[in-house]
């Protein structure tokens, strides 16, 4: 590739020999045909995947597929996009065409009205009324909690233990962490879990998940909160963790593979310095790996100025704005509203459109995912999936689910819940959904086989490379689209619902 940067950048003026002309000028026509598919040139990319010369990772705060993308096909009916098999919130699907059919608006049992809280925790029985899906007006929510006990709950709510997954525990465990809260939160009644999001509120999301590709088949890794599945983002693997760590790991990242490869690479942090002394709040400080490259994480200003000049590092992760309200994290309890899911769609928005913008597009990938789905619901379980290193939980406290009996999902053997994808490139085939089961470790499994490194572990070594999502022979978008702007102008608000 350096003499590839070279050609047609003489350095000084030099002679070459009549007879020598004609089989170097062979040789370099060549060379530059195999240089052309690095270049970014989609007129004359190679049909691979050494097209891509970018590949930009991004995952925000704690949104499931149905909260997020449920009414996709509301969306693609009212916009006048065909219609194709999208398996989202049923209520809004057709009555004919591609499956899933319309059917009933799913529902959760909600707490029992006669036992009160206070002093009451939610109980679900025979009185329990049903809690159907419904759309969220607030563009802020209070938090229900996606942690190991909660989701083992929301797979099945009267035995989590289960091989069977009922998905009917979403609302309990909302109320159960709005009432221990301290103070509780005001939807004590664990309703929020059934809110949704919709094209009217995130109609950037819903325009590009809509034009380039997306998958109804996409899940995080791990059945529990974000530190875990952000520690398998970078190294196919918890280590055995489904809580916050209490030390840094050792494990191998997929930036110490492209260290050792020699190919460029950078975090790009969005809330750089929000301490004294400064830190950078980064994915990759729960590595020992953040020490040794501190000269590769960088404020997210330096990601603007790559695309523009392009000079972006052949990957890119990109951590959200965690303290500053722009990851779309819903709120917590520090009094705060949480992350806008407007807000934060909207400074994506300027990340996504930079680079469509520049140079830089015309080789490049941008994955936008969410590193779990926040405790909302989802109709879609959790799938099968291989244990990456055979580690089973390591630090399950007193009480926990999984320590006074064994079910299927107390190992790491099933992903996560649904998350929403979006895959942004010029090589990303249009309006594409792709159906095949994966956890978010693909995106190391195409890093992996686009540079030819090792895989991680068996998790990222059992992924799809991602290569179902793009055409790199008829290259959809050279051009790219102009999407909407995000509008940040809706009501943010945690005191009701909706």
């Amino acid at each position: 590739m350096v003499l590839c940067r070279t050609i047609g950048r003489p350095r000084r003026r030099q002679t070459v020999p009549a007879v020598v002309l004609p089989l170097l000028l062979v040789g370099l026509t060549s060379l530059w045909s195999g240089c052309r598919g690095l270049t970014g040139d989609p007129a004359t990319q190679n049909s691979s995947l050494q097209s891509i010369n970018h590949i930009i990772f991004m995952a925000q705060e704690n949104r499931g597929f149905d909260h997020y993308f449920g009414a996709m096909r509301q969306y693609w009916a009212a916009n006048g996009i065909p219609d194709q098999s999208f398996d989202g919130l049923v209520q809004f699907n057709p009555v004919s065409g591609a499956a899933p059919h319309q059917g009933p608006a799913p529902t959760n049992p909600g707490c029992d009205p006669r036992f009160a809280f206070p002093p009451n925790d939610c109980k679900t029985d025979g009185n329990s009324p049903n809690v159907g899906s419904f759309p969220m007006v607030s563009m802020c929510v209070e938090n229900p909690s996606p942690s190991w006990n909660e989701d083992h709950v929301d797979w099945n709510l009267s035995n989590p233990l289960s091989p069977a997954p009922s998905l009917d525990g979403f609302v309990w465990t909302a109320a159960h962490d709005a009432r221990t809260n301290q103070p509780p939160f005001t939807d004590v009644d664990g309703v929020r879990a059934m809110g949704y999001y919709d094209g009217t509120d995130v109609p950037y999301y819903y325009f590009m998940a809509s034009s380039f590709a997306t998958s109804d088949r996409w899940f995080s890794p791990v059945m529990s909160r974000t530190q875990p599945n952000r520690l398998y983002m970078l190294a196919a693997t918890s280590a055995g963790h489904v809580y916050p760590l209490t030390s840094t790991l050792t494990n191998q990242t997929i930036f110490d593979l492209l260290q050792a490869a020699g190919v460029t690479w950078k975090v790009y942090v969005t809330d750089l310095t929000h301490a004294t002394p400064p830190i950078q709040d980064s994915t990759l400080n729960m590595f020992t790996a953040a020490s040794k490259y501190p000269n590769n994480i960088v404020p997210v200003s330096e990601y603007l100025s790559d695309v523009a000049n392009g000079t972006l590092p052949s990957v890119s992760f990109i951590d959200p704005g965690f303290d500053s309200g722009l990851d779309e994290h819903p709120g917590l309890d520090d009094g705060q509203p949480g992350g806008s899911v407007q807000v934060g769609s909207q400074y994506v928005s300027t990340l996504i459109n930079a680079l469509m913008q520049s140079s830089s597009w015309l080789d490049s990938v941008f994955i936008l995912t969410f590193d779990e789905f926040g405790g909302f619901f989802d109709h879609v379980p959790p799938q099968s999936a291989v244990s990456p290193d055979g580690i089973k939980p390591v630090d399950l406290m007193p009480g926990d689910i999984c320590t006074k009996g064994t079910g299927p999902t107390c190992d790491f053997v099933y992903t996560g819940y649904r998350v929403p994808l979006i895959v942004i490139s010029p090589f990303a085939k249009k309006n594409y959904v792709s159906h095949t089961v994966a956890d978010y470790t693909a995106w190391l499994k195409l890093v992996e086989t686009r540079f030819n490194l090792p895989n991680l572990t068996k998790r990222d070594a059992a992924q799809m490379d991602m290569t179902e999502f793009f055409d790199f022979v008829n290259v959809p978008w050279s051009t790219p689209p102009t999407p909407p702007p995000q509008p940040t102008s809706g009501p943010c608000y945690l005191n009701k619902l909706p």
